[in-house]
Formats: structure tokens, C-alpha cells, sequence
């Protein structure tokens, strides 16, 4: 029995560490390296560039796609914990990438399961009391998360986090460089969508008016024509 269960940790562990790339190369994920741009990586994916979203226009563009792994329809034959993949571009650079586990792929591994495994390819993780925030490039939402583990560089920092409300784990990595440029463009960008937001209202206040006075001027020979008392 002790032995069956080793060695399913020992399967479990392969699998986890199967994304990650050579010891302690923090600047690739699973093929991806930051920096690189966005067609390419739409490319390795598999996926269509055009499904990209535009995020922020200016003064930088940020943009994201995501990505499922190619799932199997045999759910005992699945052996992808990656669910799903989020690449976030600044300026057409890939810049982070934000790696959501499955809960039934990891069902039963234990954080320092998840440390010791990933500490296998990265080297010894430094356990920092620390948060991450975790949000869409549109700020639409943030969702501050524990870092649990954290394997960095000078240049790179990968962080392991399990999510509060949901027991889910994830990894957020990213290239300190570019990470700070778009994040110094993202705070910018919002502000000036909140500065133009009034003027934007105007706009959308004018054009509705103008429609609406159109679809009078049109329906008005015909309903004048017929119209009966």
C-alpha cells in the first residue's frame, strides 16, 4: 500500500513538473518565453491570434488569450493538471502567464506536495509572507491570493498560490521588466478612461438622441399616411 502511494506521488509529481522547463530557466513555461510575441505564442497554442483581447489600446497595448491544454474526453485517461492558461502581452510581448490547476488533477496533493514537486525542476523555493494579486488586465476584478512558494530571479518570479473561496491552486509567473511596464500602462490607462468617461457619456448620450431621431424622421411619412383617428 505504501509502496502504490509513492509511487502515485512520484506519477503526480511527473506530471506537474512536466510544463516546467529546465532546472531553475525561469524564463520559459512550457515552451512559452516571455518576451515572446503574441502571434507566435497564439501559434505554439494552437489557438487563433484573432481571439486575443484587446484590454487597453493606450498608452501601451495589453492584451490576453487564453489557453486550454488539449483535453481528453476519457476523464481517467487525463493526465494534464493544467486547466487553463492565461498570457497577458504588453505591447505585443508576452509578459506573464497565469497557469490555473485542476482540481481533480491535484485533488489530495498538499502545498509542500506542490513545493517539493516544483522545487524538483526550480530549485529550493523561498516561502515569503507575501500576497499576489491576481486580476484581469482590465481591472474588471482582484483577487489577492497568499503566495505559498516562490522561485525567482533577477529577472523572472514564479508563485505558487492555492485560491481562498475555492481551495484551487495556481501559478502566476512573470518578467519583472516587462511586468512593471505594463503594469505603470494598465494604471494609466485607467485613469484616462476615467478622466474621458464624462465626455465618453456625452458622446454616447448624442449619438443614442441622433438614432432615435432618425428612426422618428423614418417612421413618420408612412405612420402619417395610414394613420386613422
Amino acid at each position: 500500500m505504501v509502496s502504490a502511494r509513492r509511487f502515485a506521488i512520484s506519477v503526480i509529481w511527473g506530471l506537474l513538473l512536466a510544463p516546467l522547463v529546465q532546472a531553475q530557466d525561469l524564463s520559459i513555461y512550457r515552451g512559452f518565453q516571455f518576451g515572446m510575441s503574441m502571434p507566435a505564442v497564439a501559434k505554439k497554442a494552437d489557438v487563433k491570434a484573432s481571439d486575443a483581447k484587446v484590454i487597453h489600446q493606450r498608452p501601451a497595448l495589453i492584451q490576453e488569450l487564453e489557453w486550454r491544454p488539449q483535453r481528453v474526453f476519457d476523464s481517467a485517461k487525463e493526465t494534464d493538471p493544467v486547466k487553463q492558461v492565461l498570457f497577458s502581452f504588453y505591447n505585443g510581448e508576452l509578459f506573464r502567464v497565469l497557469v490555473t490547476y485542476d482540481r481533480d488533477r491535484t485533488k489530495g496533493l498538499t502545498d509542500q506536495d506542490m513545493i517539493e514537486a516544483i522545487s524538483t525542476t526550480y530549485g529550493t523555493a523561498s516561502s515569503p509572507t507575501a500576497q499576489i494579486i491576481l486580476f484581469s488586465s482590465s481591472r474588471v476584478y482582484n483577487n489577492v491570493e497568499k503566495v505559498l512558494a516562490r522561485w525567482e530571479d533577477e529577472q523572472y518570479s514564479f508563485n505558487l498560490y492555492r485560491v481562498s473561496y475555492n481551495s484551487e491552486l495556481g501559478m502566476a509567473a512573470y518578467s519583472k521588466r516587462l511586468d512593471a511596464l505594463a503594469e505603470q500602462a494598465i494604471n494609466q490607462a485607467i485613469r484616462l478612461d476615467e478622466q474621458e468617461a464624462p465626455q465618453r457619456e456625452i458622446q454616447r448620450l448624442k449619438k443614442q438622441e441622433d438614432e432615435d431621431r432618425l428612426a422618428r424622421d423614418k417612421a413618420r411619412p408612412g405612420n402619417k399616411e395610414h394613420f386613422r383617428p
